[in-house]
């Protein structure tokens, strides 16, 4: 990747990112949801003479149930894997159906399971654990003689709750997918940009070379028909010489530039697939090392992650993508790995497709796969040159 891809390449989360505020007014939210506590004690304020045994219980609740609750807020983003949340919420959901015949209070906790349900599971999962909580809670009240006006606060107020956390989710997702399109607009005209920097620059400065190459050759050629002195002579065609030479090396280093600035850049490659992974609600996290690639092996690599991002979106079922680049001795080496189904056993099109292209800039490709999920090592060579500088 050149300084210049580097210049141009997407702008990183800065603390004014809208990202980070959504981020920090969820850590907010984490804790100022913990003042919905009080109302496991509101009901024995309207008791003529509170039980020892109620509050002590009440307490007891209260402490089984907070670090529960950090659990279930410590990450901001829907995990794929729903089993710890749901654990996490089955747990705060027991608490509050053991308290409940001592304390009307404990509906509290069941209506935090549900606020977990809503803010960190996805929809159908959401559902399909609200209902049956409210059920299991709805049996309680009736078998133990409870109030329904219970009941039915807990079912408005959770399902609530529950509510406003799904239709938070879907918010963030959209105003996230909103962002990464304006990036990728912005990119695409600084893309532009450079394809018209591109053909200028091969278009005039490509046209001088060649006709200074073309007429140094003949310079030399009409020395040679000329006769005169032969060592004035030599020396003519020498120096004519040394003139086609560099021409011609400024033309083939121009034409590399043109190719580097027209080439698919990993840049380009990880916004288009952190736009569709947000899209399937993938998370994707991105190591990119400072490195100089050739243009040539940059597609390449370019080219793999696009196959790679397609099979995590298609085949994968994975939650969590990881892409990482770094430098591993003489070679370039960008891993990308998920946390789906696992499973490939042989190669398609796609993966016969990448190996080739790794292949043909002198790299390799490796993959592993099991039920753990995939994970793929694209290796190619960094730019001799530039390694040469950094040793001296």
């Amino acid at each position: 990747m050149s300084a210049e891809d580097a210049a141009l390449s997407l702008p990183r989360p800065g603390p004014r990112d809208p990202a980070r505020r959504q981020e920090r007014a969820f850590r907010f939210w984490r804790w100022m949801s913990l003042c919905y506590l009080f109302f496991v004690a509101l009901p024995m304020f309207f008791w003529r003479e509170v039980p020892a045994s109620a509050v002590l219980a009440s307490l007891a609740a209260t402490v089984l149930y907070l670090p529960l609750h950090f659990a279930a807020f410590a990450r901001f983003r829907v995990e794929a894997d729903a089993r710890p949340i749901v654990a996490i919420a089955l747990g705060a959901a027991a608490i509050g159906m053991a308290l409940t015949p001592v304390n009307p209070g404990g509906s509290t906790f069941v209506i935090y399971a549900m606020l977990f349900c809503g803010y960190r599971m996805r929809p159908r999962t959401a559902a399909a654990l609200c209902l049956p909580l409210l059920a299991a809670y709805g049996l309680q009240v009736l078998l133990i003689g409870g109030q329904w006006a219970n009941f039915l606060v807990t079912a408005v107020v959770g399902g609530a709750v529950a509510a406003s956390g799904l239709w938070t989710q879907a918010q963030l997702r959209h105003d996230a997918e909103l962002r990464l399109s304006h990036d990728e607009v912005r990119r695409l005209a600084r893309m532009a940009e450079r394809e018209r920097i591109g053909r200028d620059l091969h278009d005039l400065l490509g046209h001088t070379l060649s006709v200074i190459a073309l007429k140094s050759e003949l310079a030399g050629k009409l020395v040679e028909r000329a006769g005169g002195e032969a060592r004035a002579l030599a020396v003519a065609r020498q120096e004519i010489a040394e003139v086609e030479r560099v021409a011609r090396e400024s033309l083939g280093q121009v034409r590399r530039a043109v190719t580097g600035i027209r080439a698919a850049g990993l840049d380009a490659e990880i916004a288009g697939a952190r736009l569709a992974l947000l899209g399937a609600d993938i998370e994707l996290v991105v190591e990119l090392a400072p490195l100089v690639l050739e243009p040539a092996a940059e597609t390449a690599l370019a080219l793999g992650l696009r196959e790679a991002t397609t099979n995590v979106l298609r085949h994968a079922g994975a939650g969590r993508m990881r892409v990482a680049l770094r430098r591993d001795g003489r070679d370039a080496l960008l891993e990308i790995d998920d946390d789906g189904r696992g499973g490939v056993r042989a190669a398609g099109n796609g993966l016969t497709g990448m190996r080739e292209r790794m292949e043909a800039v002198g790299g390799h490709l490796a993959v592993e796969s099991d039920a753990g999920g995939t994970r793929l090592r694209l290796r190619v060579p960094l730019d001799e040159m530039r390694l040469l500088r950094e040793t001296c």
